[in-house]
């Protein structure tokens, strides 16, 4: 057995050995994995450094400049409608495309109330943006990166972006810069709450997936709720009513999904409650204002057919449970909508760049951000100056994807002559600007209606139609812009399923 002896003894001689060599570092961050992943896209070399904690680096990794003999890289802030259609056109062949977005999908919007109620799933009308841009998530050179982007540094070709995290248990927000050749600013906006106390704090918005999942629970919990024994009957008509601030397309629409939903769902399977859920929507004008007279009136007409109180006012002040008019009436509610307008991000406002009216990034013509090299702005975020003589167009939708459209081929096109890389389009032509014509209106009010106004302008002429053949319409033209092959299924499955079988009611 003196073999044994000596393994024995050899086994104490190495853990004596290795414990002399460990490092005594009791900081808690030393026994993470070092975060080392940005340093993999660095062209300098990465020392190893003693352990560290995350909040206090200097300098920052990070995607460095690109080389002459390299593919150009365009870098692209946002993943809404101007972003991702701006993607899907850019030739990768011809660029490294980076997207920096704090969501890692596009939402197709005009479908997105129908979400809140069960009639379409949410992943009906999420797209993933690496289906969008498959070399995202091929290509050695091109990126998406889940972020903020904190700072743009036009003078030396670099944003400044932050991670999302979530959560308290969490990594520290890691900080990396970006190098670009053509950057494009397509950061939409936020909604427009006209300084009035209380909305963000009371208010749900409806412009992402979380929202509608917010509204979803929301309203399915008062529902059970106000079915609970010894709830007074004030109580169970505050909790049931559904208040939306708002006459706009997506306020109209929400008012319409949600009388639907109490009308064929509400009454079968909530029989105790049927009779004190209400809707009430509220606009400071008419309804629906951008549409033709006679739509309007149709509009209004069936609106209140469905049940939906139609009230104009001024909201003054939000409350818990209630809101306060600016005729002194106050108005409980449940649940709270507030659809009434975009402006523009705090971000935007903040960048040192020339402004159009309204806050919004200046443009000209071929959507080039003047007095800076190589920047481009697109959507919502977007407008022209003065200097063009253009009005500022309205965020919409297909507004966003007609800029992204154009300027995804006109990139392309500085890309093929040579002048992709920064600092090297001066002397290229650009072509014809941007002009933008408008397609018409579409709005769904509810009990298979809708309303489909496409003419270029109010004053001018053209088809205007309501009814249910404006609801087949709208439904053909929207399951036919959806991105995706797979989302086009999923949104004629729900719709066949809600349909058969009536909405999903699962709080999930």
């Amino acid at each position: 057995m003196a073999w044994l002896r000596n393994l024995s003894k050899f086994a104490t001689m190495k853990r004596a050995s290795s414990s002399s060599q460990r490092p005594k570092n009791t900081d808690p961050f030393c026994l993470l994995p070092s975060f080392t992943f940005f340093s993999n896209f660095s062209t300098n070399t990465i020392e190893e450094k003693p352990c560290v904690k995350p909040v206090e680096y200097n300098n920052y990794s990070g995607l460095q400049p690109t080389r002459p003999h390299e593919k150009p890289r365009v870098v692209v802030l946002g993943s809404g409608w101007a972003g991702c259609r701006l993607m899907k056109g850019l030739d990768p062949r011809v660029y490294d495309i980076v997207c920096v977005s704090p969501r890692n999908h596009m939402v197709f919007t005009p479908l997105l109330a129908s979400t809140c109620v069960g009639t379409l799933e949410f992943r009906s009308v999420a797209e993933p943006i690496g289906r969008i841009q498959p070399a995202i998530s091929r290509e050695p050179g091109s990126y998406f990166f889940l972020a903020n982007c904190t700072q743009i540094d036009a003078h030396n070709h670099m944003v400044h972006c932050e991670t999302v995290t979530e959560g308290v248990e969490t990594i520290a927000p890691w900080k990396f810069t970006i190098s670009y050749d053509k950057l494009v600013i397509a950061l939409g906006s936020q909604p427009s709450t006209f300084g009035i106390q209380g909305v963000k704090e009371h208010a749900i918005f409806l412009r992402e997936v979380h929202h509608a999942q917010e509204i979803r629970r929301k309203l399915l919990l008062n529902l059970m709720l106000s079915d609970v024994p010894g709830i007074s009957e004030e109580e169970k008509q505050r909790l049931l009513h559904c208040v939306v601030v708002g006459g706009g397309p997506t306020g109209v629409e929400f008012s319409g999904e949600l009388s639907d939903f109490i009308t064929k769902d509400v009454r079968q399977r909530y029989v105790h409650v049927k009779d004190y859920i209400r809707v009430t929507l509220i606009e400071a004008n008419e309804i629906l204002s951008s549409f033709d007279d006679r739509l309007r009136r149709y509009a209004t007409k069936q609106l209140t057919k469905s049940g939906v109180r139609l009230v104009r006012g001024i909201v003054k002040d939000v409350k818990p449970q209630k809101i306060s008019l600016n005729d002194g009436s106050e108005v409980p509610y449940g649940l709270l909508v507030w659809s009434t307008g975009v402006g523009p991000l705090p971000m935007i406002q903040s960048l040192d760049l020339p402004k159009a009216p309204g806050g919004r990034i200046g443009v000209d013509e071929w959507l080039r951000v003047p007095s800076v090299q190589d920047v481009f702005s697109i959507g919502d975020c977007s407008g022209f100056v003065e200097s063009t003589g253009r009005q500022t167009l309205p965020a919409l939708a297909q507004v966003a994807e007609r800029q992204g459209k154009y300027l995804a081929a006109l990139l392309n096109k500085i890309g093929k002559a040579g002048a992709g890389h920064a600092n090297s389009a001066k002397e290229i032509e650009f072509g014809d600007p941007f002009v933008y014509r408008h397609l018409g209106s579409m709005a769904t009010i509810g009990r298979y209606k809708a309303l489909v106004d496409l003419r270029q302008t109010k004053e001018a002429k053209g088809l205007a139609l309501a009814g249910f053949l404006s609801f087949f319409i709208w439904r053909s033209a929207y399951i036919t812009r959806v991105i995706s092959w797979r989302n086009r299924f999923y949104v004629l499955v729900n719709w066949i399923t809600t349909v058969v079988f009536g909405r999903d009611i699962s709080r999930l």
